[in-house]
């Protein structure tokens, strides 16, 4: 096989397996067609989207823009806020807790058992002291538990990680009541990051509303591009504040700009994409995406319960929960499986594949019956 028949049946493939994933939450309702001619240039964005740059390949102004409609999205002060475009939520979340240890070196950190697997390994490679708190049976942060927790470290400064959105149920930590937790401790030292990679683009529009941003108390918030938005590449955007970042800033005189993103040349594809993307949609272009997402996912609730299987779904959420699935199931609709399985009904999810992978659980339970019929008349 030479390379050019290798590359036309990897296309084939990708193209068949991507109107099967309607378990990770990845949109694929995109056309980008219009910045194809981009690909053909080294664009790189290494440095600080809000300094100077000797390098002028890059797409700071749309990256600098990209920062500002989040920022705004999450209610940030307009006098105190920074961020960059990252290679998506781990190192987001990486630069959330960065921050946050620079501003309290011995702090301890708090964060879920439902809390995505990146922040375990950032707080390991960070060299962290962290407390893993329970969480409640739908996968939200215990507050029992965390202000138990607090109570015996009170003499240390506090880093809290919440989720806006947790991999396997969606469900979404109030910021509000930590912060409540926090002034009820009389801790004065600490920060709040909030992972919000899935859930945040779309967070403004859930009602009743769930606090998670900065008038909330969050210090940093981080979201995923790729997710709700999509994209054809991973990427993630980190909101912080400015005043937070400058602690960490150092200048780089060959790059003509500072030293303040985890890694030093980045995709400067990623924020041209974004920017492309919002620009089109806009917030209310971003809240019907929600109402569509959020009507097929009580679609599918409402037709799964039909058949007899305890579907469930989080306060405003895309992910219906339900109880694991077989493997065929889970291999052919790409579901994302632990002791649980989920369907994430992104806005590219239609009534008609939900029909579909309801008619495959009919099929397989049925199939599952009639083999037990005919053993049960075998043994008799």
């Amino acid at each position: 096989m030479d390379n050019e028949q290798r590359i036309d049946e990897l296309l084939t493939q990708i193209i068949e397996e991507k109107d099967r994933v309607i378990g990770y939450p990845v949109a694929k309702d995109f056309d980008y067609s219009r910045l194809y001619e981009f690909l053909k240039h080294p664009i790189n964005n290494i440095g600080d989207p809000y300094e100077g740059n000797t390098y002028k390949v890059q797409t700071h102004e749309m990256e600098r823009e990209v920062v500002d409609f989040f920022a705004q999205l999450f209610r940030a002060d307009p006098t105190d806020y920074w961020g960059y475009v990252t290679n998506g939520g781990s190192e987001s979340n990486l630069y959330g807790l960065y921050l946050a240890r620079e501003s309290h070196p011995n702090a301890m950190v708090y964060f879920s058992e439902s809390t995505h697997y990146s922040v375990r390994k950032n707080i390991h490679l960070l060299n962290l002291p962290s407390i893993t708190i329970r969480a409640q049976e739908n996968g939200e942060l215990d507050y029992g538990d965390l202000e138990n927790t607090l109570q015996l470290n009170r003499h240390k400064p506090a880093i809290i990680l919440t989720t806006f959105g947790t991999t396997m149920t969606e469900a979404k930590d109030d910021v509000s009541k930590v912060k409540g937790i926090l002034k009820k401790l009389a801790i004065q030292n600490h920060y709040i990051h909030c992972d919000a990679a899935l859930a945040g683009s779309y967070g403004p529009f859930i009602e009743p509303r769930i606090p998670f941003d900065f008038q909330d108390g969050a210090d940093s918030i981080s979201i995923s591009g790729h997710k709700f938005i999509g994209s054809p590449f991973p990427s993630g955007v980190i909101i912080a504040k400015r005043s937070l970042r400058d602690r960490i800033a150092r200048g780089i005189s060959y790059i003509g700009s500072l030293d303040t993103t985890i890694t030093g040349s980045r995709n400067g594809h990623s924020p041209l994409f974004l920017w492309y993307a919002i620009k089109k949609m806009g917030v209310k272009g971003l809240e019907e995406r929600y109402r569509h997402s959020l009507e097929i996912a009580q679609y599918c609730k409402e037709e799964l319960i039909k058949i007899g299987i305890k579907a469930w779904t989080n306060p405003g959420a895309i992910t219906v929960v339900l109880p694991k699935v077989s493997d065929p199931i889970k291999k052919k609709w790409q579901l994302a499986t632990d002791h649980i399985t989920h369907v994430i009904c992104m806005p590219n999810v239609s009534k008609q594949q939900i029909d579909e992978f309801i008619q495959d659980m009919v099929q397989e339970r049925k199939s599952a019956t009639d083999t037990s019929d005919r053993a049960f008349a075998i043994q008799a």
